[in-house]
């Protein structure tokens, strides 16, 4: 099940095609029956989160946090009882995402998909901090995205 709160009101999303996409991620993951939380929010919100669980005083697009903080890229996820058939949670600052739109020369439309892919990505055990992690990321995420 895929849960989307959001608690700002100023920018307008697409609640319904979010979640279609989100499920059409997890269907192409082999997760379509596994729960995603997306929490649509401010800057001032994900600065405080950034800040509590990164220790980065300063907002951000996307956090992601995972049902399964130690899982690694490609691994399936095993889940011992149903209600464990959970990826996580994604937060996201529309705020922030709009700000960069005129930049990455987007929508926020696409960018909210391109993020969508990023943090689910994310929850499943990939990363960017060093050059091969950042290659096997982007090459999932690019295989999603030409899907999507």
């Amino acid at each position: 099940m895929i849960t989307i709160k959001t608690t700002q009101r100023k920018i307008k999303v697409d609640i319904d095609a979010l979640k279609k996409n989100a499920r059409k991620i997890l269907g192409l993951l082999n997760y379509h029956d596994f729960a995603l939380n997306i929490f649509l929010t401010t800057n001032q919100t994900i600065r405080r989160y950034n800040k509590k669980y990164r220790k980065i005083d300063k907002p951000t697009d996307i956090l992601s946090f995972p049902f399964y903080p130690d899982l690694k890229p490609g691994q399936a996820i095993v889940p011992d009882l149903p209600e464990d058939k959970n990826l996580g949670d994604i937060i996201i600052s529309l705020e922030y995402v709009q700000a960069q739109l005129k930049e990455l020369n987007t929508t926020l439309d696409e960018r909210l998909n391109v993020l969508l892919v990023h943090g689910i990505c994310h929850l499943l055990g990939y990363d960017h901090k060093t050059d091969t992690q950042y290659k096997q990321m982007h090459k999932k995420e690019t295989w999603l995205l030409e899907r999507l």
